[in-house]
């Protein structure tokens, strides 16, 4: 698939791996993307907005009930204009919010309300990775349709959890369709 004139939404939730989507916005772009950023509360502690907007282009949502962003009911207009959504890192908190159906953030409401595909690149701690409701949310996810890029083996404390780096999860975006 080409990602040329594509409209994707980058959800970033809150893992270490969050410092990692500056080079995804930046290959994307690279890719003729036009790119959109979602940020969590949790993702907020690990990247700053003004650094996603400036490689982005584009103002960063991170509040569900925002009077600014919330003018034009912003988070069903951010569902219908996303062609993809790509979560990446995603938590184990984004995953477990968005199996229960739990609009509870911005992200998650984002999700339930589009037709976009999603894609989610898990990013957390090994023992995390292996817990079993962990491992049944992204499980349900991909059932449920969503793809799930890793994680891969990591170098923090070994074991699987990292997230797949941003070109193999551009690569993957682009054999996918």
């Amino acid at each position: 698939m080409t990602l040329e004139s594509r409209h994707i939404l980058l959800g970033i939730s809150g893992s270490i791996a969050a410092y990692k989507s500056a080079e995804l916005i930046r290959l994307l772009r690279q890719e003729g993307a036009v790119v959109r950023v979602v940020l969590t509360k949790g993702g907020a502690q690990f990247i700053t907005p003004l650094t996603l907007q400036t490689l982005s282009g584009n103002l960063v949502r991170q509040d569900m009930f925002s009077t600014a962003e919330e003018a034009a009911i912003e988070h069903i207009e951010l569902a219908k204009w996303a062609e993809l959504i790509l979560i990446a890192p995603a938590s184990a908190g984004i995953a477990s919010r968005l199996n229960s159906a739990a609009a509870s953030d911005l992200l998650s409401t984002v999700c339930l309300a589009t037709k976009a595909p999603i894609v989610l690149a898990p990013a957390m701690n090994q023992q995390m990775w292996q817990h079993p409701a962990v491992q049944k949310n992204f499980t349900e996810l991909k059932e449920q349709g969503a793809t799930i890029l890793g994680p891969v083996h990591g170098d923090l404390e070994g074991g699987f959890g990292k997230m797949m780096e941003p070109a193999a999860i551009i690569a993957s975006l682009k054999e996918a369709a």
